[in-house]
Formats: structure tokens, sequence, C-alpha cells
């Protein structure tokens, strides 16, 4: 790739927001768009300036990058996923008594608190829309939130549950299913 300050700027701009193998793709293409517009007369920067516009602005081309990411796609999948495995473990902790478990209240306000923390960072994650980095990190942490809260809710149920009745039974699976799509879905998420 020719050392072009603007092109040079321009995948700086992208490096920052993008993982380094799209960034290596996208300029080989913007390297070759650039030859051709040297091929056909241009100078440097008349031929840079044609290929950046051939391109399109930096952070249109990182908003669709992040549209389209695994993080973005795992933090919706994660999120679809809590209301119904959310309402599997209400209606198990009602049809158990769960008010009567032996279960410190300083717990469950924490686990309370955790859940509303993991559900506001996949909603970020789910709707951002400018940093793919910043999304697979919100992600990847949301994903390991909602496995140690899937754990905790299945390993609390485990010890304290007087009884095991058909509603923990649902609950339970929900919680595995939902543990293994998110150890399905993570590893996508940390390589891209």
């Amino acid at each position: 790739m020719p050392g072009n300050q603007l092109i040079d700027a321009y995948l700086l701009q992208l490096a920052r927001q993008l993982p380094a193998d799209v960034v290596d793709e996208l300029a080989d293409g913007l390297g070759e768009t650039y030859q051709r517009h040297l091929a056909g007369g241009a100078d440097p920067q008349s031929a840079a300036r044609a290929a950046l516009a051939e391109f399109g602005d930096a952070a249109e081309i990182t908003t669709a990058f992040t549209l389209q990411s695994p993080g973005r796609r795992t933090a919706r999948m994660l999120l679809a996923t809590g209301p119904v495995v959310g309402a599997c473990w209400a209606a198990a902790l009602i049809a158990g008594h769960a008010w009567t478990w032996p279960v410190p209240a300083l717990v469950r306000l924490g686990l309370g608190l955790l859940l509303l923390t993991v559900a506001a960072t996949l909603v970020i994650a789910g709707t951002r829309r400018a940093s793919y980095a910043r999304t697979r990190a919100t992600v990847i942490a949301g994903g390991l939130a909602i496995l140690a809260l899937d754990a905790a809710a299945l390993a609390g149920a485990t010890v304290t549950a007087p009884m095991l009745a058909w509603p923990l039974a649902v609950a339970a699976c929900a919680s595995l299913t939902r543990i293994g799509l998110t150890l399905r879905a993570l590893p996508t998420v940390i390589s891209s």
C-alpha cells in the first residue's frame, strides 16, 4: 500500500474501531482502488480522495461492521432469551415458595443488581452502532455474567429448593439451554 497520508489517516481511524483482519482487508481494497485511480492518470492526492470517496466515511464503515458483528447478534440473542428464562425462574420460585428458602437478603439483592446490570450492558451492546471493539468487549462481559447468573440460579435452587417440582425442572432446562447457547456464541465473539 502506498504511503499516502489521507489513506493512512483513514485506515488508522478504522483500526481504532475494527478488528485488524477487517482493516487489513479494507486496506487491500483501498490500495487497489487507489492504484486504479493512479493508473487512470490522477495525481496521488486526487487518487487518494477518489478512492476514499468510493469507500465512504470511516464512521459509516464502522457502523456497518458493528451492526453485523457477532457481538451484537449475541447480545440480541441473550436479550431475547432473558424474558423466557426469567419467566421460567419466576414461575419456579413462586411455585416453590422461594421467599421461605434460607437465602440471605444480601445475596438476593446482589443477584438482582447483577441481573439489572447485565441487562443494561446487553441493551447497550445490542444497540451500539459506533464501536465494534466496545460492543465486543461489552458482550463478552455480559455473556460471562449471564453464565454466572444461570450457574448461580442452578446451584442455588439445587441447594435450597425443598424438592424438585416441574416448574423448577423447566427453569433449570431453560438456564442450561441458555448456558449452552452462550458457550457456543462467546468464542465467535472473542475471536472476532
